[in-house]
């Protein structure tokens, strides 16, 4: 049958690439997977057990879901206020609630941007689904490098984007608070050039690793109105089968948000986990610091491969490059090496990105990485 493309397909979306995840096999138990900077802990299996026993007694499977997200809300202002130290600061008119982050990314867009009444900068390399998410809706996307040294904006190239950049103007720029792929978090300079922005650019501070980071910008939403926060329970709560992510930002903000939010877009089961996850933080986010530490001693070993440069990481993955050679071919070349021995890591941005695994997938992977570039 020869491929058929209808008429009313519009016509720039046949020219967009699908975000396309690592496709996950029937040996999948057999794989290290360090591709996706989840958190390589499932739930304690207390937790699992409790957690399961809501199917049973806590879940009609006949009923909509919590459509206010109500109680999910609340634990999510206690948390966040105490992370910041500012009981009272928050309150749920604050909170938004998405199935996954990228749910609350497009209606982001679709709030500022759509009908081309705006355009969004991103600097590159960073998390892609900004991009193709503002491409799917037809917004323009306005792209920067990156200082090469330590990944920092190049707030000159910004500037001078903000101020050329006219048909449509730029209405939203997204910052990651560490990034993704480079672990980097914003640096004093980049926070005063967001603090300086005209208050009719929003900015989005994508804060999915604060846990690891435990660097955080929320407490300056009660100076910037026109900033917003996102954070995700994927990988520090360990919660990524669920998809559930939240933004923090003023009331009027969140208003829109939840203009443009499906109905019932958050399953029962996905916030009775959130609910429950926040509820046994105290048992699941201990786990941060062993994935810190196990951090810094797969840094350690990398660092001593010559022909790799490694960076500093805020988060829970690492990020390098070959020094030499450093072109696509050679780094997808190591990428489908390690692939054939069931390690899985990600090429991007230039470079290959490598999540925090358990001691033991760390052991494999370093042993394996280091016989590559000793043959």
């Amino acid at each position: 049958m020869t491929d058929f493309i209808p008429s009313f397909i519009r016509e720039d979306l046949l020219k967009l690439s699908a975000y396309i995840p690592t496709p996950i096999s029937d040996n999948q138990k057999q794989l290290t997977r360090l591709d996706a900077n989840e958190s390589p802990y499932n739930l304690p299996s207390e937790l699992r057990i409790k957690l399961a026993s809501f199917y049973e007694q806590e879940i009609e499977t006949n009923r909509y879901p919590d459509g206010s997200h109500s109680v999910l809300k609340r634990l999510i202002v206690n948390y966040v206020n105490e992370s910041i130290n500012k009981e009272g600061l928050f309150n749920v008119n604050n909170i938004s609630i998405g199935n996954g982050s990228d749910e609350l990314i497009r209606s982001i867009l679709m709030a500022t941007c759509l009908n081309n009444q705006g355009s969004i900068l991103v600097a590159n390399p960073t998390f892609s689904m900004y991009k193709i998410l503002a491409e799917s809706l037809g917004i323009n996307t306005i792209s920067i490098e990156r200082n090469e040294i330590d990944f920092s904006w190049d707030i000159d190239k910004a500037n001078q984007a903000i101020r050329e950049t006219n048909n449509p103007p730029i209405k939203v720029i997204f910052v990651v608070h560490p990034n993704s792929p480079t672990a980097n978090c914003l640096n004093d300079s980049e926070i005063a050039w967001l603090k300086n922005l005209p208050s009719d650019i929003l900015v989005v501070i994508d804060e999915a690793y604060y846990e690891f980071s435990k660097k955080t910008l929320a407490i300056e939403l009660k100076n910037y109105p026109n900033w917003l926060v996102l954070r995700t329970f994927s990988k520090a709560f360990r919660l990524a089968a669920h998809r559930v992510g939240y933004a923090i930002a003023s009331p009027a903000i969140i208003n829109v948000l939840e203009k443009l939010r499906l109905p019932y877009n958050l399953p029962t089961f996905s916030q009775l986990a959130a609910q429950f996850a926040m509820e046994n933080r105290q048992l699941i986010l201990p786990a941060v610091e062993e994935t810190i530490k196990e951090k810094e001693r797969v840094f350690q070993e990398l660092n001593k491969i010559k022909n790799l440069k490694i960076w500093r990481s805020d988060a829970n993955f690492i990020y390098c490059r070959l020094k030499e050679n450093g072109n696509y071919e050679n780094h997808q070349n190591i990428l489908n090496q390690l692939k054939e021995k069931n390690i899985l890591i990600r090429h991007t941005g230039g470079g290959l990105r490598i999540s925090i695994g358990t001691p033991e997938e760390n052991d494999y992977l370093l042993s394996t990485i280091q016989s590559l570039f000793n043959q």
